[in-house]
């Protein structure tokens, strides 16, 4: 996959592991994230998805369960012929206010590919044993 620097500081995305599935996306610049508030970080890259693929950018672990940081729209997603800067709408979840700095590690992009299909209007759906049971319907 193509990755272009935006600016010179930017760090092109990373695989934490051999099979890891998301690869590591980092700050390009600092921000400061009050409690309860999102921040748009910038990531400095932009990147050329291949066609029948989109980037869907996740929470990094560590930075959400222990820093209270992560993405606000919860998944995000790039689609392949979007080319502008991937930024992340880093909420922080915590009490205090939280630093990101220029290398952090901020979140995270899975590239997968996706089904694109054709939408028809129906006046009647196929039966299953769930029908319309909604939240919580398969529960015991």
């Amino acid at each position: 996959m193509k990755v272009k620097k935006l600016v010179p500081e930017a760090i092109l995305p990373t695989y934490g592991t051999e099979d890891a599935a998301g690869m590591d996306l980092y700050a390009a610049s600092e921000a400061e994230i009050a409690p309860q508030e999102t921040a748009m970080i910038s990531t400095g890259i932009a990147a050329e998805i291949p066609k029948g693929y989109v980037g869907l950018v996740f929470a990094r672990s560590g930075l959400a369960c222990k820093q209270g940081l992560a993405p606000a729209n919860k998944v995000g997603v790039i689609d392949a012929d979007y080319r502008g800067e991937i930024k992340v709408a880093l909420h922080n979840h915590s009490k205090e206010t939280k630093q990101v700095k220029a290398g952090d590690r901020i979140a995270q992009m899975a590239i997968l590919p996706y089904l694109k299909v054709e939408i028809e209007e129906a006046e009647e759906l196929s039966d299953t044993d769930r029908g319309a049971g909604g939240f919580g319907s398969t529960g015991r």
